[in-house]
């Protein structure tokens, strides 16, 4: 196959400079602020609303409710207020049913040049109230020959602009100029970009209408076609990029073959094995063993929800390669949770001859010598760690398996160096996650790894109680907590801490801890939080899981860590100002032994319909897939932790991932396909693929082949 297909230069890859109307200035400005470098870029660039144009308005009709008015007359008086910084031109706008005025703060020497009075005019803009009078500020002005001569479009595009840009008066409507010309020169010159049978099979418009439609609609079913044609074909690519991957590493990357289900892994089976397995553990347990007997690399993305059993699944996958004489590593992103780990696989394998170390930042010189040798010699089979494991320092004899815990939570970078701890022949991946990934993000930013789903909790686990309480129900929460620290059982009361600099949020913490404190008189109770030193955290957070106090007043420093079976109930403070996925995480910290457990959001009467909509929830279900789609559609892919760091590098610019799920299924659907047909694209129909998967931007390394 040839890597580099040579082809002419397009139309479309001309500097935004050469647009007429745009020149270097511009160029530089647009460039700076939005990325558009080329013809390209402009094209590419879509509007993020449309307003109709079609309908105008009687001055009489206008009211301050309406996001944007269109209405025809003419100016009778214009005159200047004020001086210097606070001058203002303000003019007299007049239709047959009364008058409106129109405000200008920017370029009121330019405006008052060109402005002609008793000439007619189409004013657009949003209206406002000012003085008790409804007034337009920086309306767009044209006159009414200026209109007739503009290309017809029902709808006006509406693009995203900076401050900066609408200073240089570079602002939407400039935009929207710039790509109707860009249009009218583009005729005739747009490439396709699929093929015809893939377009006549789907009953796509064609990308150079699409293109044109989106910028300049002429009616709303054009639109919704151009729509569909330019999603698809976005998230077709990323799916056919991702899945080319995929097929190229199972083909290129042989993998470590753990034929042998032996002692270790069978003993700790019938034996030390704590409780029934779930059919949810079961079945991953299956597919992972699958996975390391084929003569590949496994990569695979484990989610489940805190407490579902997952680091179970990782130590027997552990076994399975200690028996096929591999050691095996597990890397979390923080020293409580490695050492959360350490005790508990530590636990799981009392009485059991299974070495098990644990590495981290604080590991004294004299233990870590100790540590680094036995993984030299292979005398150590199961090493637990934080970023300390990836130092060059760090060398195993047969390193055959590396589980990532939390993995948003580390960069590529830190994980391929994991991945080429062995010279030949990368050990076998598991990626662990107990942040719920909508499932249209896994098959974007995780679609190159195979995904495990741990959906069922352990026996005997009865699912946490939530509940929304305002204010006025303080008195009865308390009285509420008085009776479960009776009963001997724990609680958590959790603060927002934004940022650690946030003084009024510190404040809060303080106060709370007081007011707790004062509300509690018998009950011994710990304050946790971000600034404390390590050492004294540490031990606040060891005496409440010993037991020895029955309230941790805390930050969200609480959100990964520890594990307090006692502990049933969990109090969210100004729950509203959490975010869903973090609200479900803080919940995760409940719900670990047989006890009922509860969830308590706190929040004020004043809250957003956002807010109520994440809280109302978290009531509603334990589910974190269904809390992690509601989290998207309300927040959008890109603030979802762990995107930025996927290693995909995609850049959505029309497909929103929280809505066009059905769109993302069919074009993956298409390109494996397509891929199971021809993997290498070398077949004469797919030629046109091959070509603009080789053009669209590399990332610069290929990081492809790390999970």
């Amino acid at each position: 196959m040839n890597k580099y297909i040579c082809y002419m230069p397009d139309f479309l890859d001309q500097e935004i400079k050469f647009l007429p109307g745009v020149g270097p200035k511009r160029a530089e400005i647009l460039n700076k602020e939005l990325k558009i470098r080329t013809f390209n870029d402009l094209i590419y660039y879509y509007p993020y609303k449309y307003i109709d144009r079609t309908k105008f308005y009687k001055i009489s009709e206008i009211h301050t409710e309406m996001p944007f008015i269109q209405v025809k007359g003419v100016i009778k008086s214009m005159e200047t207020i004020g001086s210097g910084a606070k001058q203002r031109l303000s003019a007299r706008f007049y239709d047959d049913t009364g008058s409106i005025e129109l405000v200008w703060f920017r370029a009121i020497k330019w405006q008052i040049e060109n402005l002609k009075r008793f000439k007619t005019y189409i004013v657009f803009g949003k209206p406002s109230l000012f003085g008790g009078k409804i007034s337009v500020v920086h309306p767009e002005m044209e006159s009414e020959e200026e209109k007739q001569l503009q290309p017809s479009g029902l709808f006006q595009g509406y693009y995203i602009t900076s401050e900066n840009m609408k200073k240089k008066y570079l602002n939407s409507k400039t935009i929207n100029k710039f790509q109707l010309t860009l249009i009218s020169l583009a005729k005739g010159k747009i490439r396709e970009t699929l093929p015809d049978q893939l377009t006549s099979k789907l009953k796509l418009m064609s990308l150079e209408r699409a293109l044109f439609t989106i910028h300049k609609p002429e009616n709303t079913k054009d639109l919704k076609n151009a729509t569909f044609r330019l999603k698809f074909e976005e998230l077709f690519f990323i799916q056919l990029k991702i899945l080319a991957l995929k097929h190229n590493r199972d083909k290129k990357f042989q993998g470590f073959h753990f034929e042998k289900v032996g002692y270790n892994f069978t003993t700790f089976y019938d034996k030390y094995l704590p409780f029934e397995l779930t059919g949810a553990q079961k079945k991953v347990i299956k597919e992972i063993r699958r996975d390391v007997n084929r003569n590949s690399q496994m990569n695979r993305l484990l989610q489940g929800d805190v407490g579902s059993g997952k680091t179970l699944v990782a130590l027997m996958t552990m076994l399975l390669a200690m028996d096929n004489e591999f050691q095996s590593c597990l890397m979390a992103p923080t020293e409580i949770l490695a050492q959360q780990h350490y005790q508990s696989i530590s636990k799981f394998l009392e009485g059991m001859s299974v070495t098990v170390g644990l590495l981290t930042g604080s590991t004294k010189a004299k233990e870590r010598k100790a540590i680094h040798a036995a993984l030299q010699s292979g005398e150590m089979q199961i090493i637990i760690g934080t970023h300390a494991l990836i130092e060059n320092t760090v060398v195993f004899k047969t390193l055959g398996l590396v589980i990532v815990d939390e993995q948003h939570r580390f960069g590529v970078a830190q994980r391929a160096k994991l991945w080429k701890k062995n010279d030949l022949i990368p050990p076998h991946i598991l990626v662990m996650t107990a942040t719920p990934i909508p499932r249209t993000l896994a098959m974007t930013v995780y679609g190159d790894l195979d995904v495990s789903v741990i959906d069922e909790l352990p026996p005997g686990r009865k699912p946490i109680q939530t509940m929304h309480f305002f204010e006025n129900r303080r008195k009865q929460l308390y009285n509420f907590l008085k009776q479960q620290i009776a009963k001997g059982t724990q609680v958590y009361i959790v603060y927002p801490l934004i940022s650690e600099s946030e003084k009024m949020d510190f404040k809060n913490l303080e106060e709370g801890f007081r007011h707790i404190s004062e509300a509690f008189p018998e009950a011994k109770i710990s304050m946790v939080h971000g600034k404390m030193k390590p050492v004294i955290k540490e031990n606040a957070m060891q005496a409440f899981k010993r037991g020895e106090t029955q309230i941790m007043v805390a930050t969200t420093v609480i959100e990964v860590g520890v594990d307090v079976p006692n502990a049933a109930v969990m109090v969210i403070e100004s729950a509203e100002r959490f975010g869903l996925s973090q609200l479900h995480q803080l919940r995760g910290r409940v719900g670990r032994g047989a006890e009922q457990s509860y969830c308590i959001l706190m929040s004020s009467y004043k809250i957003s319909t956002e807010s109520r909509k994440r809280l109302e929830t978290m009531v509603r279900t334990n589910d974190g897939f269904e809390i992690a789609e509601v989290d998207m559609k309300l927040r959008g892919p890109g603030d979802l932790e762990g995107t930025q760091q996927s290693g995909i590098g995609f850049d959505l610019k029309i497909a929103n991932l929280g809505k066009d799920g059905e769109i993302l299924q069919l074009a993956r659907n298409v390109a494996s396909d397509i891929l199971d047909d021809d993997p290498i694209l070398q077949k004469q129909e797919n030629q046109l693929l091959l070509k603009n998967l080789l053009s669209t931007k590399d990332t610069g390394f290929d990081w492809s082949s790390i999970s």
